[in-house]
């Protein structure tokens, strides 16, 4: 029986490479974004689906998660990939930046994770995946963008938090902390860069379907550094 996944962020560079990743390995893919256009590859899918949650909201996305695994059963594996990147230094981080930052990236997770990692625990099984950043693991990384950094690291005391609550069950909650990944924003903002160092979407992708696969069923409280040679 194919395994039930949720996916966030489903629509950005990462995200399409990971939703093609997993419909390759034969999941249920539930993918959350506002928009498709990347998708475009999946729209007829038998095992994909696509829903315009507002992650920010927490009702919504309760609602979400319940309503999935009442209709599939099982939600197996949920890699959370939505958030967002700003720059800035002491000079420019005010408390609105903060927020912003914590809003996008930990309780877009939050209010996704919370329920799933109930639903998980309730059936004995589980994998979930949270999208850290080198900067929010090494703080020395986030000194020009701190609010970044900040909200990145929560996502690392939350898997270690929601990991000892699981110690001795099938649930696991991962962390993955990519370096640059490559594309193309990232090509036209840092032209001058060596390309080959940086990550690609398709070679984080293949690590979330090791995390979500049987193989990787032995490991507790990980940490991937996806980082190559950036």
């Amino acid at each position: 029986m194919p395994k039930t996944i949720i996916i966030t962020g489903a629509n950005g560079n990462l995200g399409t490479a990971v939703v093609k990743k997993f419909l390759e390995q034969d999941y249920k893919v539930i993918a959350v974004d506002h928009s498709g256009s990347h998708l475009g590859f999946a729209d007829r899918h038998p095992q994909f689906e696509l829903h315009g949650i507002d992650l920010s909201n927490e009702s919504e996305s309760a609602i979400f998660v319940k309503e999935a695994a009442s209709l599939y059963g099982n939600i197996d594996c949920g890699v959370l990939l939505a958030g967002g990147f700003e720059m800035g230094g002491i000079e420019t981080t005010d408390t609105t930046q903060l927020r912003k930052m914590f809003s996008l990236n930990f309780e877009t997770a939050y209010h996704i994770a919370r329920p799933l990692f109930q639903h998980m625990m309730h059936n004995g099984y589980g994998r979930l995946v949270f999208t850290g950043a080198r900067p929010g693991l090494q703080p020395e990384e986030g000194t020009n963008k701190i609010a970044y950094a900040l909200s990145k690291s929560l996502l690392f005391s939350l898997a270690d938090i929601l990991n000892k609550e699981a110690k001795g069950k099938n649930v696991t909650v991962s962390v993955i902390a990519p370096s640059t990944i490559d594309t193309p924003p990232n090509r036209e903002s840092m032209p001058k860069a060596n390309f080959d160092n940086w990550v690609k979407p398709a070679q984080i992708a293949e690590v979330l379907a090791f995390i979500c696969s049987d193989n990787g069923n032995i490991l507790r409280e990980p940490v991937y550094k996806v980082y190559n040679n950036a």
